[in-house]
């Protein structure tokens, strides 16, 4: 139970930490504000090393971790395009989206760390500094809403 709850709680990071980047690269080439878009930069980089720890530890399990829903993929993007065309303010909806998105990540990483509770403490310390990651991003986006 062990092995299976820490593989499933490393597959979810690692989507997740997919999906923050992706939706980072979606709205980097529209921002204006340079402050902005070090933080953005910032955190893209610090999900990267926290994608390379959990890609670490899933090829300990001889796993290839995991994709983001093809579904939520799509919507994300399609929220994103929309949102930058309507929004006169690239930078405002810019923090908007990835605000919503913490969001959603951290309500889900919370809800796999409850579900995968008998995982490994790595993988635990994995999502809890993702959520971490995703808490400060939040706040550095709030001055830009």
């Amino acid at each position: 139970m062990i092995e299976g709850d820490t593989i499933k709680l490393l597959r979810e990071c690692n989507a997740g930490i997919k999906m923050g980047m992706e939706a980072i690269d979606q709205v980097l080439p529209k921002i204006e504000n340079q402050k902005l878009r070090d933080a953005l930069e910032k955190s893209r980089k610090e999900h990267g090393r926290l994608g390379d720890r959990t890609h670490e530890l899933l090829n300990r399990y001889h796993d290839g971790g995991k994709e983001p829903n093809p579904l939520a993929k799509t919507m994300s993007w399609v929220k994103t395009n929309f949102k930058l065309a309507a929004e006169a303010d690239p930078n405002k909806a810019a923090a908007s989206l990835i605000t919503d998105g913490c969001g959603m990540g951290i309500k889900s990483l919370n809800r796999y760390l409850n579900q995968y509770e008998a995982a490994e403490e790595r993988a635990k310390d994995i999502a809890q500094d993702l959520i971490g990651l995703e808490n400060t991003l939040t706040q550095n986006m709030r001055p830009y809403l």
